[in-house]
């Protein structure tokens, strides 16, 4: 990677710093090996709001970790920048406004079709924020520096991978989440948090999708998955538990999960994947879920597995109605992983 020498150094053991970087830490984007691109975007979001709330709030917590990983023991050295993020996103509140007027009239059992010119005012909106992101992030890989994108709701990657497919002519997608995203334009939202690994799957780069965690889904989710021919790769929720529960080892589970993985990765990771103790604010909470430890180790066999990842995102996080920093404490710590993740995956 071409990067310039960093003009800094960073003290891994000093008091935090909130200098408006995500970790405190103080490098520029142009001395930057790894950079966080915020997407301050929850317009579809179909059960609680916040979400585009997520990355600055995470940003305020990100600078109390203690940078000692256990996983990744010299983490701290990774030259993490921080973009400001996707420019049309600077406030999605009268976006919001407008999907919600179509989102109560279809809970209330109205005919929508009168609504059909305000729905394709709001696809407009998600895909020239889609588009944004898709040069922006395609700028930073041509400076060749690894990006985790952090959401925002579940939608706010299609850009990313997008410029991801311009550019790997085959990838996976390891995708942590409660539930599946599978629906096609759901609500009538062309590019619904729900919707994005249906998206993703219209990228011919994508050879795989292994979900893990999925504990939510709807029937035509689960018949996409039936008919996929292998494309398609669900680890739910209740088997993975019941595998633990008849004697299955989390490591022979896990070994399991990344041999069904390409040799590129994209991870996706869905806040709700976890445990919603982990994170109670985020927008759609289901019962069971994972372990902040599951899922570390998960990414942990991922790494050893020599596989190369190219790309990662992080979705959901909010800091909920209450406005506490739990979820945005936890949040932090899983985008801390994730950069870690890459910047020691980008060259196998």
């Amino acid at each position: 990677m071409n990067n310039p020498a960093p003009e800094k150094t960073f003290d891994p053991s000093a008091a935090g710093v909130n200098n408006g970087r995500y970790f405190g830490f103080p490098y520029t984007l142009e001395e930057a090996e790894t950079v966080v691109y915020p997407v301050r975007w929850d317009v579809t979001t179909s059960y609680g709001d916040g979400a585009a709330k997520g990355p600055d709030a995470i940003l305020e917590a990100s600078p109390q970790l203690d940078f000692y990983d256990f996983d990744y023991p010299r983490a701290w050295e990774n030259r993490i920048g921080t973009h400001p993020g996707n420019a049309l996103c600077t406030d999605n509140s009268s976006w919001r406004e407008k999907a919600l007027t179509i989102i109560r009239a279809q809970e209330q059992g109205e005919d929508t079709a009168s609504y059909a010119p305000l729905l394709e005012e709001i696809n407009q909106a998600c895909r020239q924020v889609n588009a944004c992101t898709r040069r922006d992030t395609g700028a930073l890989l041509e400076q060749g520096k690894n990006v985790v994108l952090l959401g925002g709701d579940h939608s706010c990657p299609l850009g990313y991978l997008e410029a991801l497919a311009e550019r790997h002519s085959s990838f996976s997608i390891l995708h942590l989440d409660a539930h599946a995203d599978l629906r096609e334009a759901y609500e009538g939202f062309t590019y619904s948090h729900a919707s994005i690994l249906y998206n993703a799957l219209q990228l011919p780069a994508v050879e795989r999708l292994v979900q893990v965690g999925v504990r939510d889904l709807c029937p035509d989710e689960v018949q996409r998955i039936e008919c996929s021919g292998g494309r398609i790769r669900l680890w739910d929720d209740y088997t993975l538990h019941r595998n633990l529960f008849e004697g299955t080892k989390w490591a022979q589970v896990c070994s399991r999960i990344v041999n069904d993985l390409g040799e590129n990765v994209y991870v996706s990771f869905d806040i709700d994947a976890l445990d919603p103790s982990l994170c109670p604010g985020t927008g759609t909470p289901v019962p069971g879920g994972l372990s902040f430890h599951q899922a570390s180790y998960l990414l942990r066999c991922l790494h050893e597995s020599g596989r190369k990842v190219i790309g990662a995102d992080l979705c959901e996080v909010s800091p909920g109605e209450a406005g506490g920093d739990w979820d945005a404490n936890v949040g932090a710590r899983i985008l801390y992983k994730l950069c870690s993740l890459l910047r020691a995956c980008s060259e196998h």
